[in-house]
């Protein structure tokens, strides 16, 4: 029986996340009027709309369910005493955003202790959502989506997470280990959205040696719900810090899994 509080959170991550794609589209397509600023270096940025589009969720989410925590990546951590947890990425992509690219992504997981129960990818440039809930599948649009078979590393493309926080020997050893297995790479500019894509069956897989919760625990939940695996995110619940990611189709597990070992090593 689903539980009628994840219930409750999940059916509404999914009309906020929607709210906040239409209002981030507002922004997107007047982007050339916003300010910017870096953060940690240029490839680091934020904008006014990523602030704005927080914020909106961020009120939602309060008027909604006052005692529920947050963790966002512009306004940081806000402790809550519901024991829910929101993780929320406003614009994930905000690169790309800004330069007038379609790929990035409202991200939004909904976290039950230290536990990912709900997650919602909005992608309004596409009109697409991805969706799913803890033990209750993976949605595209409102629809049941699931991994079709036989999508690997040799037919498919491979999402490769990179950074300014991405060591380069690690990236050109990591791009190179795909393509000698037989791949091809790719990286979009947004980690949630790379995800979503490995939920659909469009890529065999994303491996990044640095993701923030605000920017996987929704796609890392799709993957699962959809029939993908993945490696566990921040075992200890510390969603304040970095860790690997690897999130992959079936057929492609192995494959990736042993790039990512033998990159830890």
């Amino acid at each position: 029986m689903l539980d009628p509080e994840i219930l409750e959170r999940y059916a509404q991550a999914q009309d906020i996340a929607g709210r906040a794609g239409a209002l981030a589209l507002v922004y997107w397509r007047s982007r050339e009027t916003l300010a910017i600023e870096s953060k940690v270096s240029a490839q680091d940025i934020v904008s006014e709309a990523d602030r704005a589009v927080e914020r909106q969720i961020r009120a939602e989410i309060a008027a909604n369910f006052p005692g529920d925590g947050f963790i966002g990546e512009e306004y940081g951590r806000t402790e809550g005493t519901t024991g829910f947890t929101w993780v929320i990425d406003p614009i994930d992509g905000t690169s790309p955003y800004l330069h007038g690219m379609p790929n990035w992504c409202v991200a939004i997981a909904v976290l039950r202790r230290s536990e990912t129960v709900a997650g919602v990818i909005s992608v309004p440039t596409h009109g697409e959502e991805f969706a799913a809930m803890r033990g209750d599948g993976a949605m595209l649009n409102r629809a049941p989506l699931s991994l079709p078979p036989g999508v690997g590393v040799r037919n498919a493309v491979t999402a490769l997470g990179c950074s300014q926080h991405t060591n380069p020997d690690r990236a050109a050893r990591m791009a190179r280990e795909i393509v000698a297995g037989g791949g091809v790479f790719f990286n979009n500019g947004s980690g949630a959205l790379m995800l979503a894509y490995v939920a659909a069956g469009r890529m065999a897989g994303c491996l990044s040696d640095h993701m923030m919760a605000w920017d996987c625990l929704a796609g890392l939940l799709i993957v699962r719900e959809a029939g993908g695996r993945t490696a566990p995110f921040r075992p200890d619940g510390d969603f304040r810090q970095p860790d690997k990611v690897l999130a992959t189709a079936p057929d492609a597990w192995l494959d990736l899994l042993r790039i990512m070992r033998d990159d830890e090593g």
